[in-house]
Formats: structure tokens, sequence, C-alpha cells
């Protein structure tokens, strides 16, 4: 079992042939991933790293069965990628671009509502089950298989962790990289509700940062939930001064809760074992893994 992503996804690439979209495409045929085309408008029936190039989404459902999509689009036209990934039936869309204008994003977030679509991103790295498939633009060699699912809003922390997991002798379910924007797909309850849900999954490394109250929704739900499984908690940006954003669009305290302070002690009362270091995420899941097997 696996979330989101696995062995069997029919992965295309929308802005297939464009650089971005050529190196990480590359990347991710060379670690295994089960990429069946791409889409670039105007360049159909030609064919781009030995994989068939559409003109559009729903040619590359008709004529290669894909049901997941990762876009490497510019910002101005990644809002229309992901609405027409979703119009043409695509289960699992994930968004690599950063810089979609807000106002774009709130359209889409009313678009895919009443779709069966999950959209995961934008401004992420993308997910990926070790192994299997690596449907993102993370460095797919730190990631070994194992029974440790990763939800983060940061990329970088995200191979931070899964580096800390591989090393305490542990490896990684999924990791879902959700994120760092004000709107996105996918919110950190959702993710890790897919992870809580996962019968491969035994505990949950869950990286958060200041601004918004996804990680408070998602540790009241963790709680509500009864505790399934233990989950590590970590919150980036404790030194952040209010009222300026920090990298991320989304990492600005701007209200009561969103300090990295308050949302680490909302994280502990609700039961989730919070590190004030990201070097300390691999001892932590370690020592919560050996109380689980007690």
């Amino acid at each position: 079992m696996s979330v989101l992503v696995n062995k069997d996804s029919k992965i295309i690439v929308q802005g297939f042939t464009g650089s971005e979209g050529t190196f990480h495409a590359s990347q991710m045929i060379e670690y295994g991933t089960n990429v069946v085309g791409g889409v670039t408008p105007g360049k159909g029936g030609q064919e781009h790293l030995g994989r068939p190039v559409f003109n559009t989404v729903q040619d590359a459902v008709d004529k290669a069965g894909a049901d997941t999509t990762i876009i490497f689009v510019p910002p101005a036209f990644a809002a229309d990628a992901i609405m027409e990934a979703a119009d043409a039936g695509i289960k699992v869309i994930i968004c690599i671009t950063e810089g979609i204008p807000v106002g774009d994003m709130v359209k889409v977030k009313a678009y895919l509502q009443n779709k069966e679509t999950r959209l995961i991103g934008p401004n992420c790295p993308g997910v990926i089950t070790p192994g299997e498939a690596k449907v993102g633009i993370m460095p797919g060699f730190i990631f070994k298989k194992g029974n440790v699912g990763i939800v983060s809003k940061s990329g970088t922390l995200t191979y931070e962790a899964a580096d800390q997991v591989v090393k305490q002798g542990y490896g990684i379910t999924t990791a879902i990289g959700i994120g760092g924007d004000p709107i996105i797909g996918t919110t950190t309850k959702e993710a890790v509700e897919l992870l809580m849900n996962d019968p491969e999954t035994e505990a949950i490394v869950m990286i958060g940062e200041i601004g918004g109250q996804l990680e408070a929704e998602a540790a009241r739900w963790i709680k509500a939930d009864g505790n399934r499984k233990p989950v590590v908690g970590f919150i980036a940006g404790q030194t952040a001064p209010a009222g300026r954003t920090m990298g991320h669009a989304g990492a600005i305290v701007s209200g009561e809760g969103e300090s990295a302070q308050a949302k680490m002690e909302i994280l502990a009362e609700n039961g989730i074992h919070v590190v004030a270091s990201p070097a300390k995420i691999g001892e932590a899941i370690a020592s919560v893994l050996a109380g689980v097997a007690k």
C-alpha cells in the first residue's frame, strides 16, 4: 500500500518539453517512475525522452490511460493546466509551479470542488513512494522504502526528514509535499488522514511552518481521531518576526495561533511529539516506533 502514487500510476508531465519539465521528467524516468507521456500544446505527435507528446491532457488520458499528472507550467498558465487535467478525469494532480496568482487559485479551488480529483500543491516538491514512483522534484536517492509517512509544507525539510528517518534504520511509505502557498489543494489534515488510513504507515512526520491554521486543524483532527498512530511534529519559522512573509507566500504570522510557538503548543496539546529542531526528527521517530513495538 501507498498513498497517491505507486508503481501502477500512469503519469504524464504537463509542460513536458520545457526546460524544467524535461529535466525533472528525465529524473523521474531514471528513478523508474511510470511516465507514459507528456503534454505540450502544438507539439502533439512528437516524441520526447522516448515518450509520446500530446496536445491536450484529454488526448493523454484517451491514448495513454493517464491518471496522474505533474505540472511544470509557468505561473500565468498553471491554473488552466490544473483545470484542464481535472476536466480530463485525472485523479491526482501534482502542481510544482511557484508564483500562481492567489486569485487564480481561488478559481481553481472552487472549480475542483465537485470533481473527483486530488490536487497536491501548488508550490510543492511533489509526492514520492520510494522504490515505486517519484512524482516531483525531490532527490530520489535520499528516500528508502519503509513505514514512516511524511507530510510537509517545505521541500527541503521533507528531504531532511527522510534522510534522518533512513539513517535511523527506518524508511518512508510516501512523502507528500503539500506546498507553501496560501491556497493549496490538499491540506495538512487531509494528507495526514491519507497516511493514517494507509495500513503500511506506522508513524507520521508532520512538518509545518508559521502562518495559517493548517497544522492546528490537523493536530485537532489527529486527537479527535484517537491518536491512532504516533506523529512527530516540527514547525519552521521560530525566529520569524510577525507580519513578514518568510520564504513561502503563506508563511506569514498574521493572527493569533499562527506563530511557531503557538503552533508547537497546539501540536503538543493534541498528543503530537513536537521537536524544537529539525535535527531531532529522526531520533523522535526512532523513539516513537520503539514505543509502538513494545
